[in-house]
């Protein structure tokens, strides 16, 4: 397999955690983000919404969207398992990372930001918001796992909320957000203690500036 991907992608990040936990290889292909190497004829030849990751198959067909690769990740190599298998219960899960994947992290995309400036926004005024954005974001995220036990998000085994959730919070940082929400921190410390997490770190990365 062949991981297309950049050492700060959020998106990237997720799919590198749900290797390591599955103890999958892949190889892995750099483009730099900030300087529009995902919009590279040959990497849209690969994924044509020029967005990371994307996941190159060993039969050569290619994956695209980091939490349907994850789901296939864990749909063709079962062990361990990365959703429960009650369906509300996986339901519970899928809504959190969702929570987090479509509601939260959008809006640290680059193309997002920039369109934000093009709009006359100032560099303060752009941050602030996206930082205004996770705030909100992870107050809800908080609550949905407020019923939760154990040390992960949903028990005492990392899962798909795990690996969305601590990549968000590396990205809530970046934008100088305070983490404030205790469950969530532990959560995070928790699944660092994991190889799998923690070689998937953005400064662990052969790219890694």
């Amino acid at each position: 397999m062949i991981l297309h991907g950049y050492f700060r992608s959020t998106a990237s990040w997720r799919v590198r955690i749900a290797l390591g936990l599955k103890g999958l290889a892949a190889d892995q292909v750099f483009h730099h983000l900030r300087r529009g190497e995902q919009r590279a004829p040959d990497y849209l030849a690969i994924n044509p919404q020029g967005l990371l990751p994307a996941l190159t198959l060993d039969d050569g067909r290619v994956l695209t969207q980091s939490l349907v690769i994850v789901e296939y990740l864990d749909e063709t190599h079962p062990q361990p398992p990365l959703l429960p298998s009650d369906p509300f219960a996986k339901a519970e899960v899928r809504a959190v990372a969702q929570a987090i994947a479509c509601d939260i992290h959008p809006v640290q995309n680059l193309k997002v930001l920039a369109r934000l400036r093009e709009l006359g926004l100032d560099e303060s005024a752009v941050q602030g918001w996206a930082a205004g954005v996770i705030e909100e974001g992870l107050d809800a995220v908080d609550k949905l796992l407020a019923g939760q036990s154990g040390r992960f998000a949903f028990g005492d085994a990392p899962g798909l909320a795990d690996l969305v959730l601590v990549p968000q919070l590396g990205n809530a940082r970046r934008f100088g957000v305070e983490l404030r929400w205790n469950r969530l921190t532990d959560i995070e410390a928790a699944c660092l203690e994991l190889d799998a997490f923690k070689s998937a770190v953005p400064s662990a990365q052969p790219d890694a500036e």
